[in-house]
């Protein structure tokens, strides 16, 4: 009997310094790489956390893809092309990512149109008119960039790597958002009205992407001791709103929270409390728009069945030429 328990015996210690050894490359800043060993609840994590991202990205293409046969001038539909171009590229980089952790992007997305997995719920609010568009730039995607440059440093170095040249390109869609919000807010009454419109539609959702506070989250306090988060929600929550009030007030537009306001003591802005029930009431049902999103998703993956065919047969062909040859 003991023959058999000493390999279990071994196999434990071994994990056990295998553990340790991770443990130290965290505390020492050095990336863990896809053939270092990890804990199996630090590569779910990743996954869980990756995969939602990616999701997120191609989902995102949908509320703004709407607009770009209605976008009012050549310039800005050149722009949003562009824009939902490099959105679907963000979300191919971190399918990619989250391959390095020994799951298929098939499965990832099977997860996705089966319910399994999430995105972002900011994805399943309605774009109205097209001061939407540049709010979602100004607004989601600032919010994004303050937490993904805290992601640039995440302890996991294909994603990490990932977020770098993600951040580049939406430090971009922030400002071209923020310029069409500039340009709605110097316009006609009605064109002001329509930007202020779009912020007092957007600023709480915005608001609700950092996630629960950290007291509710059931994931942060081990993905902070891990590193893959650098920074609570409530850190990342706080800064996106101290850098986004003056931004508002160069626009002489108001953010629709009346208890917001600088604290000179704490060298931040107060503001008010977060609809909770809103933000569960997205995540967890179809909110306003997920189910046409995940039609529109599902459909689209079917659709395109054909095309990931013919692009796999002339892989193997291609392939088989190179062999031959």
């Amino acid at each position: 009997m003991a023959g058999h328990e000493l390999p279990n015996s071994q196999s434990k210690v071994d994990d056990k310094e295998l553990e340790q050894q991770f443990l130290a490359k965290i505390a020492e800043e050095i990336k863990i790489e896809p053939k270092d060993w990890m804990p199996e609840g630090y590569r779910k994590t990743l996954i869980r956390q990756i995969a939602q991202h990616a999701h997120s990205e191609i989902i995102g293409m949908q509320p703004e893809g709407n607009w770009i046969t209605r976008a009012p001038t050549l310039e800005r539909k050149i722009g949003l092309l562009a824009k939902v171009q490099d959105e679907c590229g963000h979300g191919m980089y971190l399918y990619s990512a989250a391959e390095t952790l020994g799951i298929g992007r098939e499965e990832l997305l099977d997860r996705l149109h089966d319910g399994q997995m999430k995105y972002s719920n900011i994805f399943n609010y309605p774009t109205l008119t097209w001061a939407d568009i540049g709010a979602i730039g100004w607004l989601v995607d600032g919010a994004a960039i303050v937490n993904q440059i805290s992601l640039c440093r995440t302890s996991y170095g294909p994603y990490a790597r990932a977020m770098v040249r993600i951040c580049k390109e939406e430090s971009f869609h922030q400002r071209q958002g923020y310029a069409m919000m500039v340009t709605l807010a110097k316009g006609t009454a009605s064109q002001i009205s329509m930007a202020q419109d779009a912020l007092n539609r957007w600023w709480w959702p915005s608001l609700m992407m950092f996630g629960p506070h950290d007291s509710e989250s059931s994931h942060s306090s081990q993905s902070m001791a891990w590193k893959v988060k650098r920074q609570s929600n409530d850190e990342l929550r706080q800064r996106f709103i101290d850098i986004t009030v003056p931004q508002a007030d160069h626009l002489q537009l108001t953010i629709p929270d009346p208890k917001l306001k600088w604290n000179e003591a704490r060298g931040h802005y107060d503001f008010g409390a977060i609809d909770w029930d809103e933000f569960w009431a997205a995540v967890n049902g179809p909110g306003l728009c997920g189910d046409k999103r995940m039609k529109t998703r599902v459909n689209a993956h079917e659709n395109g069945q054909w095309v990931r065919q013919a692009a796999q047969t002339y892989a193997r062909k291609h392939s088989g030429s190179h062999r031959a040859a």
